[in-house]
């Protein structure tokens, strides 16, 4: 039982816990892959860009079509397998915007972005990471029709896990680009940032990328002192989190307070401020007498911030 059920249960956090088999070996098996597009189980999801299209149904929003049906909502010339989900085959097609606008002009459909879907719990769990997959893949591939080393065209292989440049012949693959986010933590208080970009009077933990050349530890105690001006200690790993916005892996992280006197770069935050155990539970719980939260749930933040709530974190 949690030590806080002021707080209630503990939430799934967003785009985790994915039931996606990838099958990698398949992905260059031309024979395999034509196999699987014909499978009478297979699901296709469609995207534009951050959107997603649904249908709506007797049950409940569905995100997945089944082949012809998908294909017939566009000219679409990109595709992926993203994997099998119970042995049925699972793709992400990405369609123009253009058609987008019509679905969204459909009473048999319903629109809508990623980060909105996961927040509002449009659609089944299981959904978000196959959907989280799919979203940073055909974004990749819209990104990279030209070969960064010659400038020549690019063309997808290995079911849209590789694009081959038709000139100098460099091979490409998809990018995952590592956050560390952080809790820093100074006994009984934590600290806490805000962003412009934040909803109003949301406060969250500190987070940058981790550079070339660089650890995770170390990522997190440079972005610390460069954001607000802390030194810090140990760093202890929490838990990560695909975010596809447009293609990270977050980082949790809980971090060692060294000092505690803040200095504040505002060309990264608004504002940052030390907030004990208390106040913080009472933004979890939407109860803060200032009206004061932390991230939804879904985000990564939000567990980080309420692991240190509910159990704390032990420094060496």
């Amino acid at each position: 039982m949690s030590p806080r059920p002021d707080l209630g249960s503990w939430p799934q956090l967003g785009y985790t816990a994915s039931r996606i088999e990838r099958a990698a070996e398949k992905r260059s098996d031309a024979e395999a892959l034509r196999g699987l597009e014909a499978d009478a189980a297979a699901g296709w999801y469609v995207i534009d860009g951050e959107l997603v299209a649904m249908r709506k149904t007797a049950t409940g929003l569905d995100p997945l079509f089944e082949r012809a049906k998908a294909h017939a909502l566009s000219d679409s010339t990109q595709s992926v397998f993203l994997g099998l989900m119970n042995g049925a085959p699972r793709f992400a097609l990405a369609i123009e915007p253009a058609a987008m606008e019509v679905l969204k002009a459909r009473d048999d459909f319903e629109i809508s972005d990623l980060r909105t879907i996961a927040v509002r719990g449009m659609v089944g769990e299981e959904h978000l990471p196959p959907l989280a997959e799919g979203k940073s893949l055909l974004l990749w591939h819209a990104r990279r029709r030209f070969c960064s080393n010659c400038g020549a065209p690019t063309r997808t292989v290995d079911a849209g896990w590789r694009r081959d440049c038709q000139g100098c012949k460099a091979q490409h693959f998809p990018r995952t680009d590592p956050v560390a986010i952080m809790l820093v933590i100074d006994g009984e208080r934590c600290l806490l940032g805000r962003s412009g970009r934040f909803a109003t009077n949301s406060w969250s933990c500190l987070a940058g990328f981790v550079e070339p050349g660089e650890t995770i530890e170390d990522a997190v105690r440079r972005e610390v002192r460069e954001e607000a001006g802390v030194n810090c200690g140990q760093v202890k790993y929490f838990r990560s989190q695909p975010w596809p916005f447009p293609s990270s892996l977050m980082i949790g992280c809980h971090a060692q307070a060294l000092s505690r006197e803040l200095v504040i770069d505002h060309n990264e935050l608004e504002g940052a401020r030390w907030f004990d155990r208390e106040e913080v539970a009472a933004m979890l719980a939407r109860q803060h007498p200032e009206g004061l939260i932390t991230p939804v749930p879904v985000a990564i933040a939000y567990h980080i911030i309420r692991a240190w709530v509910e159990n704390g974190v032990e420094f060496d």
